[in-house]
């Protein structure tokens, strides 16, 4: 099982390059099972996850090719072509769904196109249950038939899938794509309330507008989706990984130094550079991307609690805490999203950070110095605060565990260690 070796006390300086985001990535190739003609994605990352879906997409009969950078290694690739000219099954099995939880989106596809789905139920999860109910009650409302047996979800619509209004409940990134989906194929106009505001969604949004389907209101709570016949083809690019961005950035401000993000875009993480400017992030807009700095002092603290977007995202509560166990002052941060989503609390004490939980709310008292330990990461966005924390951290650090980094970070340690990182993969 491969290490992450880092020895702290570089400042990052020059460029990084941003990946297309997995997130988007994922529910986009989805979609290629809406139509039977071929889906040209561009920008898309090299990650664990991305291969994982591969797979899956493929025992549902769909034609993966990857193309372009790496190609030739067996490697997914950064274009793929993806053409589902006959779903062969209708089965999305367990021993696949369980590996990642987005590849229950297929669901809403498979309806939609073939009147059945008969999907695993994804199971739990390391940060929380994260349940399908919001789904399935979504897809019941367009006329689906749900039943639950022997842990899966056997889905039918044999009249097809008709119009309808949901109103979510609480948002749900996962339930608003799947809907989304599902409706652009229904017969009737739906309306989407309470839906999620991701960028990802709009990403997905206009992808399937330009596969034909007529879809409004994207980028807002309420989406109206007004159904087709059929959808044809397209060429679309993933939209850049906002996450990744953010990530970057604090790499930035927790090691001193400056670095332009070529592909970052500020407007993706508003709430994210407004909460890292309080702290000391000093940022501009470039031709290329974004350029972050902060100087050779440590970073002031802040009082910060995970929203949905366009609100500060769960997603880089860890990465932020990492940060923050480096500050001038005691910081605060509120989990609202997921729960057990500080188990890298106990890793980052490892290394000396100061932090006291309280049900949702960690309390972290910054030090002068983290110290450099053997951690182990626990779920994907925790593997890389640990990162972050080792590039700040006295002396040499290494992360177990990485699997975890390799389903949502594409060539990290090559990425940092571009900027002036001392970091290495060690292989078992």
């Amino acid at each position: 099982m491969d290490r992450i070796r880092v020895r702290g006390g570089n400042r990052l300086t020059g460029t990084i390059e941003i990946s297309g985001a997995k997130n988007a990535a994922l529910p986009l190739m989805v979609a290629s099972l809406l139509t039977d003609e071929a889906l040209e994605l561009t920008h898309v990352p090299r990650l664990a996850d991305i291969a994982s879906l591969t797979g899956i997409l493929r025992q549902h009969g769909t034609d993966v090719v990857p193309n372009g950078e790496n190609a030739d290694t067996g490697n997914d690739g950064r274009h793929l072509t993806l053409q589902t000219k006959e779903i062969t099954s209708t089965v999305a099995p367990y021993d696949l769904v369980r590996k990642m939880r987005a590849s229950f989106l297929v669901t809403g596809p498979l309806l939609a196109r073939m009147g059945e789905a008969n999907v695993s139920l994804p199971g739990g999860c390391a940060i929380g249950s994260r349940p399908v109910d919001l789904h399935l009650k979504g897809l019941e409302a367009l006329g689906a038939e749900i039943r639950l047996e022997g842990g899966y979800v056997h889905a039918a619509a044999p009249r097809g899938l008709k119009g309808a209004r949901v109103s979510f409940p609480f948002v749900s990134v996962g339930a608003t794509e799947n809907l989304l989906m599902a409706a652009s194929l229904a017969d009737g106009t739906s309306v989407l309330e309470n839906a999620a505001r991701e960028p990802e969604i709009t990403d997905l949004g206009e992808c399937l507008q330009k596969m034909g389907a007529k879809v409004g209101g994207l980028g807002t709570s309420t989406i109206t989706v007004e159904g087709v016949p059929r959808l044809g083809g397209a060429r679309h690019q993933v939209v850049a990984d906002r996450i990744e961005t953010g990530t970057f950035v604090m790499a930035v401000a927790i090691t001193g130094g400056e670095v332009e993000l070529i592909g970052g875009r500020a407007d993706l993480i508003g709430a994210v550079l407004s909460v890292l400017k309080a702290s000391g992030v000093e940022y501009e807009e470039t031709a290329r991307g974004l350029r972050v700095a902060r100087n050779g002092a440590r970073p002031l603290p802040v009082d910060v609690e995970t929203e949905p977007y366009p609100g500060f995202p769960t997603d880089l509560q860890a990465q932020l805490m990492a940060l923050l166990a480096t500050a001038d002052g005691t910081s605060h941060i509120k989990e609202s999203i997921f729960e057990n989503r500080f188990m890298h609390v106990p890793e980052l004490s490892r290394m000396g950070a100061n932090i006291h939980v309280d049900g949702q709310v960690a309390t972290v008292r910054g030090v002068g110095r983290l110290k450099g330990a053997p951690v182990m990461a626990t779920d994907l966005r925790a593997s890389v605060s640990l990162i972050l924390a080792g590039l700040a951290a006295e002396g040499e650090t290494t992360v177990s565990r990485v699997y975890h980094l390799d389903r949502g970070f594409e060539r990290i340690e090559e990425k940092l260690g571009g900027a002036g990182a001392e970091i290495e993969r060690l292989k078992e």
